[in-house]
């Protein structure tokens, strides 16, 4: 069963159009006009595993703001419409990703349950032209449109590159773990019978 999804979302601030394949190889096609985001999401994608084309026009003249939550909000869409009913993930996943000075931890439940746990902050108010308070804006998207808890916390770090770079990679890697299938799961992982 091909886990996908494609999704398209317009407002007056963004116009976004997103492919996500959770069984992938790691290819990204991403062109959201900040460049930094871009070396973010493509790390997302090669260390997740995923394919992931995404294309973002947003309202860059006021800041990168919108920009960045929305394509939060449209990547979380697409990775609950491609995990479907859940049956037969691992649905946790964690990892903790060191990147030079920066030691960052993610831990990730794909409950149905929106939370986001953000313990964090970077030294620097941007890296190249991205906000890094956009970050946990990110996350808090992703989380809450993707229904899944998501803890980051950022156990050391000096440099603000490598620190979000750290969090983006644990994300991808915790992600891909809860999004593996194991044969043992028959229906889903939970006493509830749901993870909706």
């Amino acid at each position: 069963m091909k886990r996908d999804a494609a999704i398209t979302r317009t407002t007056k601030e963004t116009a976004i159009e997103l492919k996500l394949a959770l069984d992938g190889e790691g290819k990204a096609d991403i062109d959201t006009g900040i460049g930094f985001f871009n070396h973010m999401l493509e790390g997302f994608a090669r260390h997740g595993f995923f394919d992931l084309t995404l294309r973002v026009n947003g309202d860059l003249a006021v800041d990168g703001h919108h920009t960045v939550e929305d394509a939060g909000i449209v990547l979380g869409t697409a990775i609950r419409e491609a995990l479907g009913d859940k049956k037969g993930i691992k649905r946790y996943g964690f990892f903790i990703l060191p990147m030079d000075d920066a030691l960052a931890l993610c831990a990730v439940d794909l409950c149905g349950r929106p939370y986001l746990s953000f313990d964090g902050t970077f030294p620097d108010a941007m890296a190249g032209a991205f906000d890094t308070g956009l970050v946990k804006e990110f996350f808090y998207a992703v989380s809450y449109s993707a229904a899944m808890n998501i803890h980051i916390k950022l156990l050391s770090g000096e440099n603000s590159h490598h620190m979000i770079e750290a969090v983006f990679k644990a994300f991808a890697k915790a992600l891909d773990d809860a999004v593996t299938t194991d044969n043992r799961i028959k229906d889903v992982l939970s006493t509830k019978g749901s993870l909706g």
